[in-house]
């Protein structure tokens, strides 16, 4: 390490508090410290009590609950996920990117942020920012790999940018997605996906709901029915099941999602972070029961079992 004041070689000057080697100039008497690596940012709590925090919070517990259990104050905790959360967006981005793919399948699964569309009052109803919030899903069905997630409404221009994401994630080679029966998809897959799927739908047939269910439940699914859209996609590969199965992960694994509590998102940022944190630690660090292996070690992007710790650490 040379000084910054008169460039002359510093010479070795005992270790800081922190462990780190420091340095001191013989010629100015100036002392520095070598650079060190910071996975938490300015965060300073330890790393081990930071790595059990996430790992309850991907594992479905509450904001409260891991303020309970690791003594973090709630909003320290806030600050971690977002924090972490930031830490997978850059991550996926960079290594989900041109995956080669053969059958893909698309959902989209209900939260809500601060409340619900119905309970919003005068200026609120204009605000995007609260109220229903959809998270679009991409899954392969093979390796079960989450190519791409977008959060928004459930309108055409969050389908496009998801439908978007989808491309940039996926290789130049022709593969089947499948969808709901939702018309937003049809308009995006055909605008920026035609060149490269056999595009095909599943349209459920709902019967009449059963007394006291029509208000937390549809009615019970009679048929499903596979309808080609364009391309030649494989009748028998039309299904939503792999992706609709991925629901209910998100169900159990996101203390967000979970219906019928009060640990519903307040803020879209922290909703976004609990996103990004849990597709990462499923792609990377949860060993899928089918696979035997974690979806991205099944895709070749990753040839071990990622840690939380090494998703902190890994640089954008």
């Amino acid at each position: 390490m040379n000084c910054a004041a008169c460039d002359t070689m510093c010479r070795r000057f005992g270790k800081h508090r922190n462990g780190l080697q420091r340095y001191r100039c013989p010629k100015c008497g100036k002392t520095y410290t070598e650079e060190h690596d910071s996975p938490l940012g300015s965060m300073t709590v330890p790393m081990d009590k930071a790595v059990l925090a996430l790992q309850l919070l991907v594992e479905g517990a509450s904001i409260r609950a891991t303020e309970r259990i690791t003594g973090f104050h709630r909003d320290t905790i806030l600050r971690l996920l977002v924090h972490a959360g930031g830490k997978c967006e850059a991550l996926m981005g960079r290594l989900i990117v041109n995956i080669p793919v053969k059958d893909v399948q698309c959902d989209e699964i209900w939260g809500f942020v601060g409340k619900k569309e119905k309970s919003k009052r005068g200026e609120e109803e204009s605000d995007s920012t609260i109220g229903s919030a959809y998270t679009f899903v991409a899954i392969e069905r093979r390796t079960k790999l989450v190519l791409n997630f977008t959060l928004g409404r459930r309108d055409q221009q969050t389908t496009h940018t998801f439908i978007e994401g989808l491309r940039k994630a996926t290789a130049n080679d022709h593969f089947q997605l499948s969808t709901d029966a939702f018309k937003g998809y049809v308009t995006a897959v055909n605008l920026r996906l035609s060149d490269r799927v056999s595009f095909g739908q599943l349209t459920k047939i709902y019967s009449a709901s059963r007394e006291g269910e029509q208000r937390y439940a549809p009615g019970d699914v009679v048929e499903c029915v596979p309808v080609p859209i364009f391309g030649n996609p494989d009748p028998e590969k039309i299904c939503t099941s792999h992706v609709e199965r991925q629901n209910l992960t998100m169900r159990m694994q996101i203390r967000r999602l979970t219906r019928l509590t009060n640990a519903f998102s307040k803020k879209r940022e922290n909703l976004w972070a609990a996103l990004c944190l849990h597709f990462a630690y499923y792609n990377f660090c949860r060993v899928h029961q089918t696979l035997r292996v974690t979806p991205g070690m099944e895709a070749g992007i990753t040839d071990h079992v990622w840690t939380i710790k090494e998703l902190l650490s890994t640089q954008p």
